[in-house]
């Protein structure tokens, strides 16, 4: 996988063993972990809960093409725990938005799909898409899209209010899928009041709007939609969703669930091009059942978050001590610095990247024991980190200013 080659060394590190926030390569080197498997294991790697839910299932049967008895209070716990009462699983997040706008297309009769400049939601072929010279054009790199972008999707910049009432009042927008923060673009935060407006801009214009918490799940308990007022149409979540375990979920409101039933009841037989044999298969839903009921905790977050707020504090005091204007921006659990002043959007997100600098500060880092994500400068702390591994990484990233050409 071309994410495994991404770290900018000849070759990957080997993982002979990855326990709770240290990670230990073949060499026998341990690593203080702050990448995480870029936020799979957010919770820490191997949790006990997981663990023994893993263990208990395995010799239960893996994967039936059936249900378990303890799906039924999965779905009350996904309900209780992200306010959606309609639930379904998937293995991954990609698989997950795939289904999304499946379904969105279908009950609304609309063709294309609102995305933010920048976005990531998975290879999913609508969101690999960017906004180039004010069109809406396939993502550089991606291999054999399956359709011209521009009929199926639009892209606008995040935080442009003006631009996202504009398309949304084209009337053949189907849904928004959006992250309440953007996080592969770098960190871009929403401006005051932008997510009330696209939530508001939606619903004015019978649109569905998706969150996707992949990545925003480290913002607590309940997600950063667990903050807001009101709730989207869909939300959808995976990698850590079932503590590391391969598995991801969507949820959806009873109205949609209603307009979902009127479609069914109607639909000719045949495949609906969505789902998987393996989807919700009996070890990833012993994994996902053990997560919402030992990880998706308060007390789980709170030590995340701890942990964040310490790594932001002091790499905001490293900044200013060296009078760089360098950002820092957090969510939740997840946090990233760039350079410059903090991003409102992809393109200058995108604009503001340093690959040179960030590839040497990576392999600087990798040298002293400490893994971060290959890609910018993303960093998530696990609730059983240790305050000495933050102190670790903000000594060796001051030493890094202080010795290294930051014009690179």
């Amino acid at each position: 996988m071309h994410w495994m080659a991404d770290w900018g060394t000849p070759f990957p590190l080997f993982v002979a063993r990855a326990a709770g926030s240290t990670l230990t390569d073949v060499d026998d080197q341990q690593y203080a972990d702050f990448c995480l498997g870029d936020t799979g294991a957010m919770f820490g790697h191997s949790p006990a809960a997981i663990s023994r839910a893993l263990a208990g299932q395995a010799d239960r049967g893996l994967t039936c093409m059936l249900p378990t008895p303890e799906v039924a209070a999965i779905g009350e716990r996904l309900a209780a725990r992200f306010s959606l009462p309609a639930w379904q699983v998937t293995q991954t997040a990609t698989d997950a938005n795939r289904a999304v706008l499946r379904w969105a297309r279908a009950i609304t009769g609309r063709p294309r799909i609102l995305v933010f400049q920048g976005c990531y939601h998975g290879t999913v072929d609508e969101t690999m898409v960017r906004l180039r010279a004010g069109r809406t054009v396939a993502r550089e790199g991606a291999i054999g899209p399956a359709f011209a972008s521009e009929h199926a999707a639009l892209a606008v910049e995040f935080n442009d209010e003006v631009a996202l009432a504009a398309a949304l009042a084209r009337g053949d927008i189907a849904a928004v899928i959006a992250e309440p923060v953007m996080t592969n673009i770098g960190m871009v935060l929403p401006q005051p009041g932008f997510l009330d407006r696209l939530r508001e801009l939606t619903r004015r214009h019978d649109v569905l709007l998706v969150l996707d918490e992949t990545h925003t799940l480290s913002s607590g308990p309940a997600g950063y939609a667990g903050g807001l007022d009101w709730k989207p149409d869909f939300w959808v979540c995976g990698k850590a969703i079932a503590g590391g375990v391969p598995c991801a979920v969507y949820g959806f409101t009873a109205e949609v669930a209603e307009r979902i039933e009127a479609l069914l009841a109607g639909r000719a037989p045949g495949h609906s091009g969505m789902g998987t044999t393996l989807a919700a298969n009996a070890l990833a839903m012993a994994a996902l059942d053990a997560a919402l009921n030992e990880l998706h905790t308060e007390s789980t977050h709170l030590a995340m978050q701890t942990r964040a707020v310490e790594l932001e504090r002091g790499l905001r005091q490293i900044f200013a001590a060296r009078d760089l204007a360098w950002h820092v921006s957090r969510v939740g659990a997840r946090l990233e610095f760039g350079f410059g002043q903090a991003p409102i959007n992809g393109s200058e997100a995108e604009a503001a990247m340093r690959p040179a600098l960030e590839h040497a500060l990576h392999l600087w880092l990798l040298n002293r024991g400490l893994l971060v994500t290959p890609f910018h400068n993303m960093m998530l702390t696990a609730p059983m980190l240790p305050a000495s591994a933050v102190d670790q990484l903000l000594a060796a990233t001051a030493e890094f200013l202080d010795v290294v050409d930051l014009e690179c």
